[in-house]
């Protein structure tokens, strides 16, 4: 653990500075479930308001990505921020036209969903000694695959909808995987 985050003198006074910011996994998970749930109810939704969320799924992602590769080990720092730079330029993707997510992000979904998921396997691996819902991550991120792998061969007939079911499915797991993690920093938090 204290390699992970940077030092032997720093690493309890890093744990203690990150334990203090657990709500902020709650509120993101909030936020992700809220999300999930918006996109699920979407019967004939607009495409551009879509559009605009699944852009915001991805920007908040990738600032997730960000924000947590300054407390890893500078060695594995360049992982994340691979991962994070895919997810922004797919928000960025999703923002310049809205109107043609659906038809853009159903192409290459599969391989962001890939994406998704192996990083969310990577990451769950790497917290299993202090994550004791690590294993819930792992989950997610099969899950995630599999959803990749499916989404990539296109074994559906209304792309549209199907997205929209994805997006929302993504949106669900990664705010109940947010939850775990608030859960876990402040029980490490206290630990330390």
């Amino acid at each position: 653990m204290e390699s992970a985050l940077g030092g032997q003198g720093q690493a309890p006074q890093a744990v203690r500075n990150l334990s203090n910011l657990w709500w902020l996994w709650l509120v993101s998970g909030v936020f992700w479930v809220a999300v999930g749930l918006v996109i699920l109810q979407f019967d004939q939704a607009s495409i551009n308001t879509v559009g605009i969320l699944i852009g915001l799924m991805f920007l908040l992602t990738s600032l997730q990505i960000f924000g947590i590769s300054t407390l890893v080990d500078r060695g594995l720092r360049w992982l994340y921020w691979i991962f994070g730079v895919f997810m922004l330029v797919a928000a960025v993707l999703a923002f310049i036209s809205p109107e043609n997510t659906f038809a853009a992000l159903a192409d290459i979904l599969g391989f962001l969903f890939l994406l998704v998921g192996v990083f969310w396997v990577i990451q769950a691996f790497a917290t299993r000694e202090v994550n004791d819902l690590w294993w819930f991550g792992l989950i997610a991120g099969i899950l995630m695959i599999i959803l990749g792998f499916w989404t990539g061969g296109q074994f559906f007939i209304d792309k549209q909808y199907i997205l929209l079911v994805f997006a929302g499915i993504w949106a669900l797991l990664q705010g109940f995987t947010d939850f775990g993690k608030a859960f876990t920093i402040r029980q490490v938090g206290r630990v330390v």
